[in-house]
């Protein structure tokens, strides 16, 4: 058994700032990791070492804004904008296509790079895809009322991410054992203090449906998995079966027992997925919406 790798550490130009990559691996089919809202490319720890074990490079990069990555107070951290500055980071990567995996917002940021640039991606992954007419969606929603509703505790810095996040963090896995409070801690970390509260709130701003208002799955041509997890309040069963029925190369695939954080429920499970995914060749006649796994 190879000893997975620990990864490369990359900070590549976007254009207003620098963004955060971890590689995993060297050589054989390239693979774009994007995590999700509150979350960072710490969520792909496990799943890149063992892509990297088979033979994939796979490259987990924090949103621009996001964990490691520059966040400049006037720059633009929108679903659309993240498409370009992802699309930037890929030419600095030297990747002009690969394969990409992206969960909840991540997936929206790689559905919207799919249809802005589609000879940029091979295949795309979307796992715990939000409804994009909905968005930022009701969790988000939620954390803002949060804090508006402790709006005079966070201008004194007593009420920080901590209290926003925990929650949300603890409601995207299927377990409580999956998210401990040092594993909160660490994802956290990027918005300790006021200053670091008030920049998950411009992020959380940031995300409107306007920026994908004009997204048609049917123009997304590449081979498509849609992966839900089958305790996924935010993408519902429904809204899964419905988008990936509309895309013209779309595949669904519902995990029993799984939350949103798939990556951080069953790594394993979702690596040897992703890899078969990645792997598989091109049907010789596409279906359309073909669906597998198992209903909520």
């Amino acid at each position: 058994m190879r000893t997975p790798p620990d990864p490369d550490i990359f900070r590549v130009p976007v254009g207003p700032g620098a963004m955060h990559v971890e590689r995993y691996g060297y050589g054989g089919e390239p693979v774009v990791l994007l995590h999700g809202f509150a979350t960072s490319a710490f969520l792909w720890r496990e799943v890149g070492p063992m892509l990297a074990v088979r033979g994939m490079s796979a490259y987990a990069i924090d949103l621009f804004g996001y964990g490691e990555s520059d966040r400049p107070f006037d720059a633009d951290f929108g679903l659309q904008a993240q498409a370009s500055y992802l699309d930037a980071a890929m030419t600095a990567l030297q990747l002009p296509q690969a394969s990409i995996a992206g969960v909840d917002i991540g997936a929206v940021v790689a559905l919207r790079l799919a249809a802005d640039r589609p000879e940029r991606l091979k295949k795309v992954a979307l796992i715990g895809l939000p409804p994009l007419e909905e968005l930022p969606g009701g969790e988000i929603r939620e954390l803002q009322r949060d804090t508006a509703r402790y709006a005079l505790r966070l201008s004194r810095g007593l009420f920080g991410a901590s209290a926003l996040l925990t929650p949300f963090l603890e409601d995207s896995v299927a377990e409580a054992a999956s998210m401990p409070p040092a594993l909160i801690g660490r994802y956290l970390a990027p918005y300790l203090g006021r200053e670091g509260a008030n920049h998950l709130l411009a992020l959380a701003g940031a995300l409107e449906a306007a920026d994908v208002e004009d997204l048609e799955p049917q123009s997304v041509r590449h081979e498509t998995l849609v992966v839900r997890g089958a305790r996924d309040a935010w993408c519902t069963r429904e809204w899964a079966e419905d988008f990936a029925g509309r895309l013209p190369k779309g595949r669904l695939e519902q995990l029993d027992g799984l939350n949103r954080l798939v990556p951080e429920d069953a790594p394993a499970e979702f690596t040897a997925l992703l890899t078969s995914f990645v792997r598989s060749p091109a049907p010789e006649r596409p279906g359309h919406g073909t669906f597998s796994g198992h209903d909520a």
